[in-house]
């Protein structure tokens, strides 16, 4: 008598396996999409101007078959800006992101809590006060950044570093900064003020290739090791009690994830000065394309890449005067920042 076989039980589909490939595929479909809107916005940028250019003459002159005039206008005056717009918006995007979701708090971005106005505050007095000029203004930004920085941190240490605390200390030191900064603008000249401008606004009028040179290097070094450390935010996502039990080192990725998001957004600042809220809408808004919960490094960078490459053809091209990318950035910024809390009041009106 042949034995009967029993047919193989098909096991049902795995829930959790399809909702982490859809948002994988959406994911990328996102970043695709943020790639060609890259695209256009630099191909525009190298193209419309005061002397327009063909984008056959724009591509002659990339390979290195165009005219002197064009030549010029290419890789002395638009490239450089382009490029540095991009790097510094991913750099600002990334940094928005990794603050955000290490601390658990949307309003923890760069622009936020201080870290670029410690940047401006240095740039500011070594132009006005020590009489500085170029690559040393660029420096002093960036070493004002990272000192700003660490002083938030040692003045929110409580047995840790909570969310909220740091987010309360940094507005504070922000403010104490800002007013630094009036203040040596009061007593500055009119040609030195308007020379130490930019970093109040922030702007890529002085981009070149002197600046951008040190920005891609640094960028090229500190995305990766931002991603590298990045591995841990989903775990901090959790809550500290939590990702301890997981097997995270809490304070330890914290430091090192804060030190690598504070390298990019002083490398940015020192280099285009305090371009406002890009750091601080590039992750809500890659969240929302992407439909992830995490932290979305890649996507946050290309978004706010997108955003100051596009605030800054808007103000160069679109608009009756030009006005600096940080006038445009914070336009789109300020609201979402007053919906923001207008949103968290009435999340707290409704639980108390």
């Amino acid at each position: 008598m042949t034995a009967l076989r029993e047919a193989p039980t098909r096991m049902p589909p795995d829930p959790v396996r399809g909702v982490r490939r859809h948002l994988r595929r959406r994911t990328v479909l996102t970043c695709a999409g943020l790639l060609v809107v890259l695209a256009v916005a630099f191909v525009a940028a190298l193209v419309v101007g005061d002397y327009p250019l063909a984008v056959g003459d724009v591509l002659a002159s990339l390979t290195g078959r165009g005219t002197r005039a064009s030549d010029f206008i290419v890789y002395d005056l638009r490239l450089p800006r382009v490029l540095s717009g991009l790097l510094v918006g991913f750099a600002l995007g990334m940094a928005g992101a990794v603050f955000q979701t290490m601390l658990r708090n949307p309003l923890a971005s760069p622009d936020i809590i201080g870290i670029t106005a410690g940047a401006s505050a240095a740039a500011v007095t070594a132009l006005l006060l020590l009489g500085l000029s170029g690559v040393a203004v660029a420096a002093s930004a960036f070493g004002g950044a990272l000192v700003t920085a660490m002083a938030i941190y040692l003045l929110a240490w409580r047995q840790g570093v909570a969310g909220t605390r740091l987010v309360l200390v940094g507005i504070g030191v922000g403010a104490v900064l800002l007013s630094v900064i009036d203040f040596l603008m009061t007593r500055a000249q009119v040609n030195d003020a308007q020379v130490a401008l930019v970093w109040l606004t922030g702007s890529l009028n002085g981009a070149d290739a002197g600046a951008l040179r040190p920005l891609a290097v640094l960028v090229v070094v500190v995305v990766p090791l931002t991603l590298w450390a990045g591995r841990t935010l989903s775990g901090l996502q959790l809550g500290d009690d939590t990702a301890r039990a997981l097997g995270v080192g809490v304070e330890r990725s914290r430091l090192l994830l804060m030190l690598f998001a504070v390298a990019l957004a002083a490398v940015a600042t020192s280099v285009a000065g305090p371009v406002g809220f890009v750091a601080f809408v590039s992750g809500p808004i890659s969240r929302r394309l992407t439909g992830a919960a995490g932290a979305g490094l890649v996507p946050a960078g290309l978004v706010g890449a997108a955003v100051v490459t596009l605030a800054d053809f808007a103000g160069q091209h679109l608009l009756p005067i030009q006005l600096p990318v940080g006038v445009l950035t914070a336009a789109v910024g300020a609201p979402y920042l007053i919906y923001l809390l207008l949103r968290t009041n009435a999340a707290s009106a409704r639980k108390g």
